[in-house]
């Protein structure tokens, strides 16, 4: 057997194969034997039909094609190992030429994975605007843990305002049709914070437990239920009862509520605490993208279009998942942003993807940097704390899926590149906006 190798444009590499003769037609009876097992052939028991009678039955390109699939991984594999290739898929016939009795010729492609060269990774100046806690946030922080034990009172004796809360009856018609999950009783709808369409709750300021009314609106043009896309609609109205929110002092009963707290100091100890530990988080993580993009901006890699492609189909088929538990689909995105626009920044983000991957993997060959069973370990301890069970549950879970671990092992590695450029490199904090 010969092989030749020929490095091809965008990383792909084409293998000239010959088979000689001998090696050939033996393959080609050992695949006569395995098809006669397969088949049922008038006239004879499985397994026991003559080879002619078996490719006038199957036909002989049949035959020649499963004693390739045989041949080829092991012949592949050779090829891959002896000349020290890293590829990203499996080979891919292109052409053979099989006549029994002479040398088989076989025209295979293959596609590496791409060669990074940095100009610079470690020992860099870097500038990173630096986030600081907003001078309110203990006072934000302490506004919306009050919103969140705001009770509600009933209340008579006057109209509803825009900040409260009102019980209600209703029912939508379009074109004087009811609308499908377009009605209700007694529903709660917060006049101040309403994700019902636009103009609904501004109707129901200024009106009274008892009223029954009829209110005007139209559907946004962007609309989960294309039939209702810009539609007039009207609703019938009856208005059961209003509340208005109560908020709580904070004070130490409050506190003892929120947790384990004695106190107002208390609680504003721990808040501060989690202030400072968010920020901390913020800053490397700023630090770290700022280092990821003045690396990508200094290193040469040639990336397929093939693999900006495959990446590109990850994407899409993740988004439709995001898309069908909101109610909108593929085809309405399409037609509101433009299916080129769409693709354009789908792939873009693609080859942003790849890019940072595969300077992840460089680094880490270059540093060898490795993954080991700690820290995969580390990795089930943070699901389990997520998801709020045990490790072995975890790990039983993920042990059903190669993917999980192979997307957990890349993860850990990402933490640990990421890791080791922080700490050599040397970021200098600068002014900058909060974001």
């Amino acid at each position: 057997m010969e092989t030749k190798l020929e490095k091809l444009e965008h990383n792909m590499v084409k293998l000239d194969i010959e088979i000689d003769a001998e090696t050939a037609e033996k393959e080609y009876n050992k695949a006569c034997k395995r098809l006669a097992q397969r088949v049922n052939i008038p006239g004879f028991r499985k397994g026991k039909a003559p080879r002619a009678i078996l490719e006038k039955n199957i036909g002989a390109e049949n035959i020649k094609r499963d004693a390739l699939e045989s041949m080829l991984p092991s012949i592949f594999s050779e090829a891959i190992t002896k000349n020290n290739l890293v590829t990203i898929t499996e080979p891919y016939l292109e052409s053979y030429d099989f006549e029994l009795g002479k040398p088989v010729k076989v025209v295979a492609r293959l596609e590496l994975k791409p060669e990074v060269k940095f100009e610079q990774y470690k020992d860099m100046e870097i500038e990173v605007e630096e986030f600081k806690t907003p001078e309110n946030a203990m006072e934000k922080e302490i506004d919306d843990l009050t919103k969140k034990f705001t009770t509600f009172e009933k209340v008579e004796g006057r109209a509803s305002t825009d900040k409260d809360v009102v019980v209600m009856d209703f029912e939508g018609s379009v074109d004087g049709e009811l609308i499908a999950g377009g009605s209700a009783k007694n529903y709660m709808l917060d006049l101040e914070n309403s994700n019902f369409i636009p103009g609904f709750a501004e109707q129901l300021v200024g009106r009274n437990t008892g009223d029954e009314f009829v209110i005007d609106v139209t559907f946004p043009e962007i609309y989960h239920d294309e039939k209702l896309q810009g539609k007039p609609a009207q609703f019938k109205i009856k208005i059961n009862e209003i509340k208005q929110k109560v908020r709580p002092e904070l004070n130490d009963d409050l506190a003892q509520k929120v947790g384990n707290f004695k106190t107002v100091d208390e609680l504003k100890a721990d808040i501060q605490k989690y202030l400072e530990s968010s920020a901390k988080i913020e800053n490397d993580k700023r630090c770290a993208t700022k280092l990821f993009e003045t690396i990508l901006s200094k290193m040469d890699v040639d990336v397929q279009d093939s693999m900006i492609e495959r990446e590109k189909q990850v994407l899409v088929s993740d988004f439709k998942q995001k898309l069908a538990q909101s109610g909108v689909t593929w085809e309405q995105v399409l037609k509101n942003d433009g299916a080129e626009k769409v693709d354009s920044e789908l792939r873009t983000e693609a080859l942003n993807r790849i890019k940072n991957s595969l300077m992840i993997s460089e680094i880490a060959k270059l540093e060898n940097i490795q993954i080991g069973p700690e820290d995969l370990e580390e990795k089930l301890g943070e699901l389990a704390m997520m998801y709020q069970t045990d490790k072995s549950a975890i790990f039983k879970e993920i042990s059903k899926n190669p993917m999980m671990i192979q997307s957990l092992s890349q993860q850990a590695l990402s933490q640990k590149v990421t890791k080791f450029l922080l700490d050599n490199n040397k970021i200098k904090f600068v002014a900058g906006a909060n974001k």
